[in-house]
């Protein structure tokens, strides 16, 4: 067991050397790699921003309905009271225009235009909440509500709620193919690597295997070799998204103030970052692994 440890030990001195004994071609051979982890990291930050920005919208499947007139109370209250009667109806709020009218002017950039406003142009609105996000029910209440008397619109709230969701399943999916082709790319890089380090060691190797070294005994330190290739990489991919997600973050501060928005931008998490060192060393490791095995079945009689 101590023979084996040390072994691991020598073997990590060993690639760390490799990598010492060649400082350019091994930092043009990191830099690569993490240009090429850059790509589906940086896409994976800007999809989990968009989640985070997306899991604040109300998802609630609610209807609008405005009123065509204004109605007096006794009004409200029968129109009230067949909305909630009406099947798949969970709550129903009444929304007066002067309130409508009032949230709008508490907004960044409306408070101005609301201000040159001789009246109200708003109309009273029911915003009334279902039980179901099925869009059979969506349409079939749309539909009634419409037949109302005094309702001018409906408007179902929800329906680009669901096209939200639809765009990020896409980016999800585009994501992972990215990111998998990206990998694959890795693996090639570490792959070629890798392979020229065997073939420039093809005697040490050849003396190894003839006083008994077994083949797990010569892959080991490569196995280290790629995996600090790929860990090293990965570093460089999350020091670049980082460093642009700060960017950003700085120019979209400067441009909230003129469209009166609050921008943020989330930076990678700590486990977010481990487990992407994590995938980038095991991409590392799967790169090793072909090259020097392919090598030792090519060249067994070494």
């Amino acid at each position: 067991m101590i023979a084996w440890l040390r072994h691991h030990w020598q073997s990590l001195q060993y690639a760390l050397g490799r990598f010492a004994e060649t400082p350019f071609a091994s930092c043009a051979n990191i830099v690569v790699v993490g240009v090429v982890l850059a790509l589906p990291l940086g896409a994976y930050a800007l999809l989990s921003n968009l989640q985070f920005h997306a899991g604040s919208l109300p998802t609630e499947p609610q209807i609008s309905i405005f009123l065509s007139t204004a109605p007096g109370r006794a009004d409200v209250a029968s129109l009230e009271a067949r909305l909630r009667n009406a099947e798949g109806v969970r709550s129903v709020r009444f929304v007066p225009k002067d309130t409508a009218l009032a949230s709008l002017r508490r907004l960044p950039g409306l408070s101005d235009v609301i201000a040159s406003l001789r009246e109200n142009p708003l109309p009273d609105a029911f915003v009334v909440t279902l039980t179901s996000s099925d869009a059979d029910v969506s349409v079939r209440l749309e539909t009634q509500f419409r037949g109302l008397p005094g309702v001018g619109t409906v408007q179902v709230d929800s329906e680009w709620v669901r096209r939200i969701e639809s765009l990020m399943r896409i980016a999800r999916s585009a994501v992972l193919m990215l990111s998998l082709l990206l990998g694959l790319a890795l693996v090639a890089v570490t792959f070629n690597t890798i392979r020229l380090q065997v073939l420039t060691q093809r005697e040490e190797i050849e003396v190894s295997k003839l006083v008994g070294a077994t083949d797990a005994f010569v892959r080991r330190p490569f196995f280290y070799q790629g995996v600090a290739l790929g860990v090293a990489g990965g570093a460089i991919a999350l020091c670049i998204v980082q460093g642009a997600m700060l960017v950003f973050k700085a120019d979209l501060a400067l441009l909230g103030p003129i469209f009166g928005i609050l921008p943020v931008l989330r930076l990678l998490a700590l486990p977010d970052s481990l487990s992407f060192l994590l995938f980038a060393g095991i991409l590392g490791w799967l790169g090793t692994y072909l090259s020097v095995s392919r090598h030792l079945h090519t060249h067994g009689s070494l």
